[in-house]
């Protein structure tokens, strides 16, 4: 079976509805969603930015005004804020928000190191 991931080193992160999450770095932000809910990998998602079953609203870090964007064409980066998802996404990541810290509890916590140190 083949890695639907692209290459990465490292994890970032994003906060999704005021929950953080660790991604791999160099993703589509569908394929990043998918490494914490293997769900994301069952929605009912085209991939090729038809269905807009991704869209996603989000914020660049500086950066006040809000983004839309498809999930299968944007690349999550570190500090992405997520603000809305459209249903599907936010249906598949369900169980993986809940179990997320939110903002104030990563803050408290020790950082998680990266696969490999």
């Amino acid at each position: 079976m083949a890695d639907v991931y692209e290459p990465w080193e490292k994890l970032i992160h994003i906060v999704v509805l005021g929950k953080v999450l660790e991604v791999p770095e160099k993703n589509l932000l569908l394929r990043q969603l998918q490494y914490v809910s293997e769900d994301v990998g069952m929605g009912r998602y085209c991939w090729n930015a038809e269905c807009r079953y991704c869209e996603v609203h989000y914020t660049r870090p500086g950066d006040t005004a809000e983004h839309v964007g498809l999930a299968c064409r944007l690349r999550g980066f570190e500090g992405m804020r997520l603000t809305r998802l459209a249903p599907e996404v936010r249906y598949n990541l369900n169980e993986a928000l809940a179990r997320a810290p939110t903002e104030d509890e990563a803050a408290a916590a020790p950082p998680t190191p990266s696969p490999g140190e």
